[in-house]
């Protein structure tokens, strides 16, 4: 019999029924949801004169429209405060557990499930939310849905769901000095283009995966749908189980150890067979940041950008109308470009690690004068242990101030938004035109890379003042 992958694994446990020629029937183990894709699915619901199929598999938290300043007041924008309160409104209606504004546990969907030991090796778990991929880091099958779907899972907590390829995505080596997560998931979608992973599930592999943290691999997994990929995931081992220990809604005791047990038996078989297979070098892998106006367009800090002649023909005029919109010449070295924004959060890194980088960086340093800073964590938690490590200090005195929980300037759905023709370097997942707001330009790079600008004032490669 022909070896497994592990997403087969995962997905083949969870079909409830197929359709011939169809899509899958998929049972959906955990299903999260916020405020702006879950008004219209609830009001289907209703109009249909049911209820939530089974309230306790879903958890709600408010995230994208949220105000990262004076959170303890009422949210001043007319629809963000509609969103958030229909949330609230509708999840007491349906017994939905909702971690709102100001509670303990509130923050970006992504943050909170795993912070919270919600999200677990063998999940399937979906959210109305295209970066739910961030929690394959654990060995789930986890992905983005649209609002009709999310009425679906509401309903019936199945989903139909057509069955993608599978890719493997092996590193192999150490990352050098200055290396880190984010740099390696730009570094691949440099590579393989943001349609590069179109139609497939990416399982990421080799050594360099497995050195990382938790939260490295929840932010390599997060970025898999800017390749173009249905999702992400990595195969749980000794890091993912010490993770998830102890938190909240982990198991705990002999359950814990059971679990632990039917966990390390997640992982592709030896002779499983995917559908395509790339085989990246470690070593080659530099401090990245992109140039252009989607996340493909990435390139080493200490490279020029490309010229045309460098660009697959089919692309050439996508590039052209990049570097016009951010105002770059082609050929030019990227570093040394005059910043006037930095933003250190999001889904893809918000999380404390992220936070401990950028301080230990800026310990002892100040940022530059015409540069404006916002470090929003990506929960309340994350909050909480900023303060509690000293990391809120360093960064004060360092002239960074600590926004409060949310989304915030990721896509400028509320009131963080960078303002037109400003240059930001932004720890985010995409830099379309106008996706930090109207006219914003922005360079997306890692948490150091972005510490790294703020003191400098320029775009400028971490290693050079590690």
């Amino acid at each position: 019999m022909a070896g497994k992958t592990l997403f087969d694994k995962i997905w083949d446990a969870h079909v409830v029924n197929e359709i011939k020629e169809g899509p899958s029937v998929l049972y959906i183990d955990k299903h999260l949801i916020h405020e702006v894709t879950s008004p219209q699915a609830f009001a289907g619901i209703d109009q249909r004169g049911i209820s939530v199929f089974r309230p306790q598999h879903t958890v709600a938290t408010p995230d994208h429209n949220v105000p990262t300043v004076d959170q303890h007041l009422p949210i001043k924008e007319e629809l963000s405060r509609f969103q958030v309160n229909k949330l609230t409104e509708n999840c007491e209606k349906h017994g939905i557990t909702l971690y709102g504004l100001n509670h303990p546990y509130h923050g970006i969907v992504h943050v909170i499930g795993p912070e919270l030991g919600i999200t677990q090796p063998g999940m399937t778990m979906v959210c109305g939310d295209s970066h739910t991929s961030t929690h394959g880091a654990f060995g789930s099958v986890a992905f983005g849905i649209g609002t009709s779907e999310v009425e679906m899972v509401l309903a019936t907590q199945c989903i139909l769901q057509p069955k993608p390829r599978k890719m493997r995505i092996n590193v192999e080596g150490e990352l050098s000095k200055g290396v880190t997560a984010k740099d390696v998931i730009l570094y691949i979608i440099s590579k393989i283009s943001t349609s590069g992973g179109t139609g497939y599930f990416i399982e990421y592999a080799g050594s360099a995966i497995r050195g990382l943290s938790m939260e490295g691999r929840m932010t390599v997994c997060n970025m898999s749908i800017e390749s173009g990929a249905r999702g992400g995931l990595i195969a749980p081992d000794e890091t993912t189980f010490q993770y998830i220990k102890g938190r909240e809604f982990a198991p705990t005791g002999s359950a814990f150890d059971r679990a632990v047990e039917k966990w390390k038996k997640l992982k592709s078989d030896d002779e499983a067979v995917f559908d395509k297979e790339l085989h990246y070098d470690a070593a080659d892998i530099e401090p990245m940041i992109t140039y252009g106006t989607n996340p493909g367009m990435g390139t080493k800090i200490s490279s020029n950008i490309p010229t045309v002649e460098d660009i697959e023909p089919g692309n050439r005029e996508s590039y052209k109308k990049s570097l016009s919109y951010m105002d770059f010449e082609a050929g030019t070295p990227i570093a040394g470009r005059k910043v006037d924004y930095v933003f250190v959060g999001s889904c893809t890194n918000g999380r404390i690690e992220d936070l401990r980088e950028v301080a230990d960086f800026v310990k002892g340093r100040r940022k530059a004068d015409h540069i404006t800073a916002w470090i929003v964590p990506g929960s309340k938690q994350v909050e909480k242990q900023a303060h509690e490590e000293g990391i809120t200090g360093i960064l004060e005195e360092a002239g960074f101030k600590l926004r409060q929980p949310g989304c915030s300037a990721c896509l400028a759905m509320n009131d963080d938004k960078i303002p037109e023709g400003k240059l930001a370097v932004a720890t985010s997942n995409r830099n379309f035109e106008g996706r930090q707001g109207p006219g914003a330009r922005t360079m997306l790079a890692s948490p150091l890379s972005a510490a790294a600008a703020a003191v400098a004032g320029i775009v400028t490669d971490p290693r050079s003042i590690l």
